[in-house]
């Protein structure tokens, strides 16, 4: 595949797989995580979610001092919502308040991250087999749809699309899975997670094979085959594991 056709291409597709996410996610009945129907964005949601993901793709590094002010003009949010923001950001490891000194991006530490993984096998594991038991007919669907999108994104190399889906997959399966507890505990590792990964992969890290893994937790979850899910999210993480200790030698 052309790799700039191929490109625009999945970046498409990851955002028409988010609508079909956030509808799947919206539609979900009682007894998803959360319950209820979930509102638009509030401005807190909005400010987390792109400060996270300038954190996680290193827009914003390790060691940078964030001010308030300046990440108001900068997203255009209100003071409020940003400081409530960095306060969630702070519980996911992402930033380290300060007391009179200011906001602090977190330092990556690859020891940090194995030890993160340790917890991450079994969540990931009971997540995706709750799934693929507990999924409605249309979260099925969905995941069917972005287990195809990530096979376009490793066709295309492109790892932003990746990205976007992988947020995608990892809100749906929490959804799906009906266990707030276990979801719960694994978001918090999310963040810490993604920016690992994307400090990495362009030297230690197969983006075909991590997308093409992801498909196969997707497309497990479809068939409602609940060993195979937590065979697929067990191989998931033996890859991820297994990056991560490259990364030692990098």
């Amino acid at each position: 595949m052309n790799y700039v056709t191929g490109k625009t291409a999945s970046v498409r597709a990851a955002k028409n797989g988010e609508k079909r996410a956030r509808k799947a996610v919206k539609d979900a009945p009682d007894g998803a995580a959360g319950g209820e129907d979930l509102p638009d964005l509030t401005l807190t949601d909005r400010a987390y979610q792109q400060l996270e993901e300038m954190i996680t793709t290193l827009a914003l590094p390790p060691g940078m001092v964030l001010g308030e002010q300046n990440l108001v003009q900068r997203l255009g949010i209100g003071r409020t919502p940003i400081r409530e923001a960095l306060q969630r950001l702070a519980r996911d490891g992402l930033v380290v308040v300060m007391p009179r000194r200011g906001i602090l991006v977190s330092d990556i530490n690859v020891r940090t991250q194995l030890r993160l993984l340790e917890t991450r096998r079994v969540l990931e594991r009971l997540i995706a087999r709750l799934a693929a038991e507990r999924s409605t007919k249309e979260e099925r669907d969905v995941f069917a749809g972005i287990a195809q999108d990530m096979r376009e994104a490793a066709s295309a190399s492109d790892d932003l699309a990746f990205m976007r889906l992988d947020r995608q997959f990892n809100d749906l399966i929490a959804t799906a899975s009906r266990n707030e507890f276990a979801v719960r505990s694994l978001e918090s590792m999310a963040g810490l997670s993604r920016r690992f990964w994307y400090q990495h992969y362009k030297q230690a890290a197969d983006l075909p094979l991590t997308a093409n893994l992801h498909a196969d937790v997707c497309e497990a979850v479809a068939r409602r085959d609940v060993d195979a899910a937590g065979a697929a999210s067990d191989k998931l993480v033996d890859y991820i594991e297994s990056f991560a200790r490259k990364t030692l030698d990098v």
